[in-house]
């Protein structure tokens, strides 16, 4: 195994794993706002945001990521929803909201069983005592249920991180640079299929 050639493309890994760390924070942020309306929603007492949820969770959880990342990337330019260029940002950042979103949609799914796990692991004695303060529902779930599920699901968050560290390689199918992408272009100059992906399993490892 020949790694000599590290020391010339090396800058297009760290190039990669800059495009592959930015873009799984803003999709795990993306998917925590997402993913908590979504838990909220499960747990409500009224049908029919219980159903809307049920039915996107149980929709994005049972289908292909690539098919989500097709249907947002090619699907909405035919209804005529496109992302608008931002000449600061670059001719790619279409394509990269375009990965954000797809990936943002699919963790939410995830982060919402995460989150409604987290809310019924919280004693129920919790909620009747905030109730019998006078709180409403509402405020009850934000400032005593809420807090203490987060403190619960932070090691599954966690998890949910590293996933999407992972399935970011599959917006290199659109050409977004990161590092999957980095490493097949690396493979394409040197015409060596093995060295170049250790090379990326070392950076995620890193």
């Amino acid at each position: 195994m020949d790694f000599s050639f590290v020391t010339k493309y090396y800058q297009f890994f760290i190039d990669g794993a800059k495009v592959t760390i930015i873009l799984s924070i803003f999709t795990v942020v993306l998917g925590v706002i997402l993913g908590i309306f979504l838990a909220m929603m499960r747990v409500s007492r009224i049908s029919v945001l219980k159903f809307i949820a049920t039915s996107y969770i149980e929709f994005i959880r049972g289908t292909p990521i690539l098919v989500q990342l097709y249907i947002i990337y090619y699907g909405l330019p035919k209804i005529g929803i496109t992302f608008p260029d931002v000449p600061a940002l670059g001719s790619a950042f279409p394509d990269f909201m375009a990965g954000v979103l797809a990936l943002s949609i699919n963790s939410a799914a995830y982060v919402a069983e995460i989150f409604r796990a987290g809310i019924q692991a919280i004693d129920k004695g919790q909620m009747e005592a905030a109730r019998s303060l006078g709180m409403p529902h509402a405020m009850s779930m934000r400032y005593i249920i809420l807090p203490q599920a987060l403190r619960n699901v932070l090691p599954a968050l966690g998890n949910e991180f590293i996933v999407v560290i992972k399935e970011s390689s599959i917006v290199s199918i659109i050409g977004i640079g990161e590092l999957m992408y980095k490493a097949d272009t690396v493979r394409g100059n040197i015409f060596q299929p093995f060295e170049p992906r250790c090379s990326r399993r070392s950076f995620i490892s890193s």
